[in-house]
């Protein structure tokens, strides 16, 4: 089996299917799908979604780009849904300097305050990172400097990781895991490739990030969670190991960090058959 750590299943892309393409990943093997939101709406969107899918868990946060819009009352309102057994991660926060939709101070304002709400509820965070890596280093330094130990658990994940071997180690040290994409199975796209082989197992997780990002072998479809096989293999590729080991590792290592419980096929509670899924990797 194997979890898509990040994906944004609320998304308008999804109306038409989103029943079929849910039972797509569990017929796969996709055990779990940690969807993320960006901003209030879909956050309330992704732990419905999440209460009524087994397979599904939801995590609340305002991303980079929709930092202006994160008040105290969206604050105190992710606080009291935090204690659903359903939520668990706040995110998608973070910065992005590349297209810097929201201000870059209120960026890493909205980032710390949604770290402390992460210290008071007791979850981990997922981060997204673009054009922003010694940023986020210095942020995330300060905050683990401040919150004292975490008993061993992951504190989050850098989610599609786009950073060097050098800060992906640093991460690993802070006590962060990093999450690979659909990236990692582009041809032309040799740093993912090289940071993964430098980067230990134990410290890595893969994802869709879908609707985008979807991997080379699906190219010009829309991205999915049952793709989440198609990255495993893409990193497997990378690290010169086997596929199944990629997944058995890496869903530890997203059991570990979010506390999930996977979700098989027999457990669904679907009485429809499952679609055919012929896009796992042999």
């Amino acid at each position: 089996m194997i979890v898509d750590t990040h994906a944004h299943l609320d998304g308008p892309e999804f109306d038409a299917d989103r029943d079929v393409v849910v039972l797509r990943a569990v017929e796969s093997g996709v055990g779990a799908i940690v969807s993320a939101g960006v901003d209030m709406k879909s956050s309330l969107a992704a732990l419905e979604l999440a209460k009524e899918n087994p397979c599904i868990y939801a995590a609340l946060g305002f991303h980079p780009h929709e930092a202006i819009g994160l008040t105290p009352p969206a604050v105190e309102k992710f606080e009291r849904l935090s204690v659903h057994p359903k939520v668990v991660a706040i995110g998608e926060i973070g910065l992005d300097f590349y297209r810097n939709l929201s201000p870059r101070e209120t960026q890493i304002s909205a980032m710390e305050i949604q770290l402390d709400l992460a210290t008071r509820t007791g979850l981990p965070v997922i981060v997204h990172c673009r054009q922003a890596n010694v940023e986020i280093l210095e942020v995330l330094r300060r905050w683990v400097s401040g919150r004292g130990s975490s008993a061993g658990r992951p504190l989050g994940v850098v989610h599609c990781f786009s950073g060097d071997e050098k800060e992906g180690r640093e991460l690993i040290d802070l006590g962060f895991l990093v999450s690979f994409a659909g990236p990692i199975t582009f041809p032309r796209s040799q740093r993912p490739k090289r940071v993964a082989l430098a980067l230990p197992l134990s410290g890595l997780l893969v994802e869709t990030d879908c609707p985008y990002l979807t991997p080379s072998v699906h190219f010009g479809q829309r991205n999915e969670p049952a793709f989440v096989w198609a990255v495993a293999q893409g990193l497997a590729d990378a690290k010169g190991a086997d596929l199944e080991e990629v997944a058995s590792v890496t869903t530890g290592n997203a059991m570990r960090l979010f506390g999930l419980s996977l979700t098989r096929k027999e457990d669904f509670g679907q009485t429809r058959p499952f679609p055919a899924y012929t896009g796992r990797p042999a």
